[in-house]
């Protein structure tokens, strides 16, 4: 009989506890529960979330897929810009305290209970720069961007160290958020707008935009192209890390395409449900808890919530 060793050129090792492992397919046997186990690859999947209230579209989101937020956007009449923020749990959305400045195309960053609302056209095409505070009961303004924005660019990090990148036009300039003031960043490789983000201020990825595969990593001072998507994005969504992150949907045309990140290499995942574009702008969530709440074409309510690819252990079954 061929054994293990023979094919592989290398001996089954034995564990008292199962190891950590990053190995697809690597195998060993636990010895205080007397069984074989492997490192299996769980193919990444969506899932239906609660649908929110408002069929808006270009709005701010931050948090996570359990605890998050979205606010102001747009309707698909005429142009109308809102205010209105709705608060996820995890299974459905509710009403929560409205910005001070309705705007659409705006962007957002940080947790449920201490996020930042920043950029958005408070009406037409008019850039804004108006930046938002909240606290987890209510908006306070403090001090704007240095340039404003209406058609959103990408942002990513916390109410305390956050960051915006890319306008319209689209053009190079990011900005950095200290909790306080917006000072200037550092100048991006290829101009965009309208993409997603992910990570935080000094290890932070933008992804895709103004109909891009390229990527960039910052590192808090500079720029860097890192590997490129599968599919050109503009108006697409996602979330993570610098080294696990994920994107979903995208522009023109409208789509339900997803890849996920390993600091590596992009690999597309398991569709969406339901096309989308223009979801909610910024970045929400981890590779394995995301989230794509809303969008256009036509304006959506409903939200998903993705689980990503995933090593995990199994045990063989041996006869």
């Amino acid at each position: 009989m061929t054994t293990y060793k023979e094919i592989f050129g290398k001996y089954v090792k034995n564990y008292s506890s199962d190891p950590s492992s990053d190995i697809e397919g690597q195998i060993w046997y636990n010895t205080t529960s007397g069984t074989f186990k492997s490192e299996v690859l769980v193919a990444a999947s969506w899932a239906s979330g609660g649908n929110m209230t408002d069929a808006f579209f270009g709005r701010g989101i931050s948090g996570t897929q359990t605890a998050s937020l979205v606010f102001g956007g747009r309707n698909p009449g005429p142009v109308f810009v809102s205010g209105n923020m709705e608060s996820y749990n995890g299974s459905s959305w509710s009403p929560a305290p409205s910005l001070n400045t309705a705007r659409r195309y705006l962007n957002g960053f940080g947790t449920q209970t201490a996020s930042i609302a920043c950029a958005g056209a408070p009406g037409g095409n008019v850039p804004g720069a108006v930046t938002e505070s909240y606290n987890g009961s209510s908006w306070t303004s403090v001090n704007s961007l240095g340039t404003g924005d209406n058609n959103g660019g990408f942002s990513l990090g916390t109410q305390t160290a956050g960051l915006f990148a890319g306008v319209s036009s689209p053009n190079t300039a990011s900005e950095e958020w200290d909790g306080t003031n917006w000072t200037a960043g550092g100048t991006l490789n290829t101009g965009r707008d309208s993409g997603a983000g992910a990570g935080t201020q000094t290890a932070g990825l933008i992804i895709g935009g103004s109909t891009l595969t390229a990527v960039e990593a910052y590192n808090g001072s500079t720029w860097t192209s890192v590997a490129s998507l599968n599919t050109a994005r503009n108006n697409d969504g996602g979330g993570g890390t610098q080294t696990a992150a994920y994107c979903f949907g995208a522009s023109p045309p409208t789509n339900v395409a997803t890849e996920q990140y390993d600091g590596t290499s992009w690999v597309t995942q398991s569709n969406l449900s339901t096309a989308r574009d223009n979801p909610n702008r910024g970045s929400v969530g981890t590779v394995s808890a995301g989230l794509a709440a809303g969008g256009n074409n036509p304006p959506l309510v409903t939200t998903e919530e993705y689980s990503g690819a995933s090593l995990a252990t199994q045990k063989i079954t041996t006869s």
